[in-house]
């Protein structure tokens, strides 16, 4: 299968910068904590219980209206992702507008307006108050949750959530959910292909009917508009929204681990990993310890250049760009986690300073220095947040919602002020459990995992798979199985040696999006030595990359470039179709063990080619199609990770071909859709000229 990649060229600005000289080798000083008045906010109910918050702020003609509902978590089952979708679909269509109508009176006002689980945000100039209101009233009591914007839905939520399957960040982000919370507490429910084809619109229908009531959501103003222009608007447009009772919800606390485990997932030849420490807390939003913990977390990881991790692992190991943590309050239950990408070869390096920093902010007292750094830190974005009136507006919605004193915000500064060293230690014996927690890794299993068992308690490593549900380790070859044989048998199920060999030319289409714009990769192959790759949208050459012979080139958008007889070396490959026949005693093949690939076992085959460079292929132990491909490519970035995964295989000229590849480079994932493939076309080799 064609080896396919993607091209960036980068050309030069030159620019100068005149500036006095700084010594970047010293953090900032801190500067003196600002004297700060809390603005004020109105407030009044309507006969159907929406209770309503008016922030006043006429520095500019815009006024933002915000419905927030606020009901319990719910279990979603084996339907999990309906509630998003339902907040998304909010807008796609009411009773009197479809959703092209509603975009288009959007857009004629100037407006914005998101919808979400959780309800309504929308804003425009105070000019257009009414006719914002209109709209949002509409959207927020009348929607119709159309068959068609449900089905496009569910096609685009289910294609991001292939794509996270390779994404690392988005695969710690599942495990940390499902360890931390379990799958019997909705925080640990999981959105899966699976779950999202389960959803019918009636699912979403009934969510809507069942939680969007008035008695439990709040409407905050914020803006050029007074508290008696406000409520007769509110009353007219929001009045005869229709309470009704809403079943309250609970569930069982979440523990921490009683030992610490290490979790790992497999992501083959990965050269970096993605290290989450994490475990579940009972930090209530307002406790009583709640800014002195803060304070405890900014010294550790949330304190920018000053944080203990960033300063361990970067400053004085080189170990990563970046370390940091998080202690997150939650009505029902928060959670601590610390984390940061690494290179393989200091992966169990860094979870020892991790390891090394929570401990010692535990069992140590922080000096005075640090402390009041640390403060000033936090005074200085408490500032900076209060020149926002929606600052306001979340203090007003955060006192209702927790039951907060009233005066909790105006008093934050002055309680901040009040942290002593001895709050700090307090708080990290409280919240900080190193040896009580989950060590998750992403990462490759052949170069990392077997690093990590002096950090389990048990001693072992668990595996898991993207979505956090126990695995067995990868499996062993067969005893006899040589990987010359697993490769034979997958020429044979591709249409055997002889058709393949037959090929000397090929042209391919294939579809995608990025960032919502419809592209066509076109791929031309003739010879084994000519090669194009052409990227188009609507009939525009975006990117296109020739090699004919020892010759090549690139072009795009930003211009192009004649390639180096390096560069050329290295991407000729691209013009050998089925590459695989050429193997001969120059290229070293090994069997590396049975590993997961979407579910299901696959020989992992490391590849070593005649220039010394290895590739990883994996074939698909039942039908010995391949499914996956994988190799390094040096860059002058680093060393980065190209992934291509091919699915649902069809008949093409008597030889089969993935219908859809999923190429992942660095991180930059896209879905191709095979429209057309056509096996020795008649191509001319003017189309492979270098100009």
């Amino acid at each position: 299968m064609k080896k396919l990649f993607l091209i960036y060229l980068l050309l030069p600005l030159t620019f100068s910068v005149v500036a006095q000289k700084v010594d970047r080798t010293q953090a900032p000083e801190a500067g003196p904590a600002p004297s700060i008045k809390l603005g004020d906010y109105e407030s009044f109910t309507l006969d159907n219980g929406l209770k309503v918050f008016v922030i006043e702020n006429h520095k500019l003609p815009v006024v933002s209206w915000q419905v927030f509902v606020n009901n319990d978590p719910v279990f979603e089952k084996n339907k999990t992702g309906y509630i998003e979708m339902t907040g998304s679909l909010l807008k796609t269509g009411t009773t009197s507008k479809d959703k092209a109508q509603i975009d288009k009176e959007i857009d004629f006002i100037g407006a914005r307006l998101s919808t979400s689980s959780r309800g309504v945000f929308a804003s425009s100039l105070s000019k257009y108050n009414t006719n914002l209101l209109t709209i949002l009233s509409d959207v927020l009591l009348n929607p119709t949750f159309p068959e068609e914007e449900f089905e496009k839905l569910k096609k685009q939520t289910i294609s991001g959530l292939e794509a996270n399957k390779s994404d690392p960040s988005a695969i710690s982000r599942n495990v940390a959910d499902v360890l931390r919370y379990g799958k019997d507490f909705p925080y640990g429910e999981l959105t899966t292909k699976e779950s999202i084809e389960n959803i019918s619109v009636s699912d979403c229908k009934n969510y809507y009917n069942t939680y969007f009531k008035p008695g439990i959501s709040y409407l905050i103003i914020v803006g050029d508009i007074t508290m008696a222009d406000a409520e007769p608007l509110v009353k007219k447009y929001l009045g005869s929204w229709k309470n009704g009772d809403v079943e309250k919800h609970t569930y069982p606390m979440p523990e921490a681990p009683t030992n610490r485990r290490v979790v790992f997932v497999d992501k083959p030849g990965a050269v970096q990993s993605t290290i989450k420490i994490t475990y579940p807390v009972d930090l209530k939003p307002g406790a009583d310890d709640a800014i002195a913990a803060s304070v405890m977390n900014t010294i550790l990881g949330n304190g920018g250049f000053m944080a203990r991790l960033i300063q361990d692992l970067r400053e004085d190991h080189a170990y990563t760009y970046g370390a940091y943590s998080q202690l997150r309050t939650d009505k029902l239950v928060g959670y601590f986690s610390a984390g940061a990408d690494v290179r393989n070869e200091v992966t169990d390096s860094s979870v020892v300073r991790f390891l090394y920093e929570m401990d010692k902010i535990s069992t140590e007292l922080v000096p005075e220095d640090e402390l009041e750094n640390a403060k000033s830190y936090r005074n200085g974005g408490f500032a900076r947040s209060l020149e926002s009136p929606q600052t306001i507006a979340r203090f007003a919605l955060n006192i209702e919602r927790y039951n907060l004193p009233k005066d909790y915000y105006a008093n934050y500064l002055a309680k901040l002020a009040a942290v002593t060293s001895q709050d700090v230690l307090n708080a990290a014996k409280k919240y900080i459990h190193p040896e009580n927690a989950y060590i998750v890794v992403v990462g490759n299993k052949g170069e990392v995992a077997d690093n990590l068992t002096q950090f389990a308690s048990s001693g072992e490593v668990e595996f898991v798979d993207v979505y956090g549900d126990p695995k067995s380790n990868n499996k062993p070859i067969p005893e006899g199985l040589s990987a010359q044989t697993v490769l034979d048998n997958y020429l044979e199920v591709m249409g055997g040696k002889e058709i393949l060999a037959a090929v000397t030319s090929s042209k391919t289409v294939m579809n995608t999006t990025m960032q919502g714009m419809p592209l066509q990769m076109t791929v031309i192959t003739k010879d084994n030595d000519k090669f194009i790759q052409d990227m188009s949208s609507n009939g525009n050459s975006m990117q296109k990359v020739v090699i004919n012979g020892d010759a090549g080139k690139i072009s795009g958008m930003m211009g192009s470039k004649v390639m180096t007889p390096e560069e050329v070396k290295d991407n000729l490959d691209n013009a050998v179709l089925f590459s695989e026949l050429i193997y001969d005693d120059t290229y070293q093949l090994k069997l590396i063990d049975i590993v997961d690939v979407n579910g299901k076992d696959a020989y992992n085959m490391e590849i070593t080619k005649p220039d010394g460079s290895v590739i990883n292929d994996y074939f698909d132990v039942e039908s010995g199609l391949k499914v996956m491909h994988i190799e390094i490519t040096e860059t002058p970035n680093g060393p980065m990770v190209v992934s291509q995964i091919y699915d649902k295989y069809i008949d093409a000229d008597g030889i089969k071909v993935p219908s859809v590849i999923t190429l992942d480079q660095a991180g930059q994932i896209m879905e191709l859709t095979i429209e057309s493939v056509k096996y020795n076309p008649e191509l001319d080799d003017s189309l492979f000229l270098i100009e």
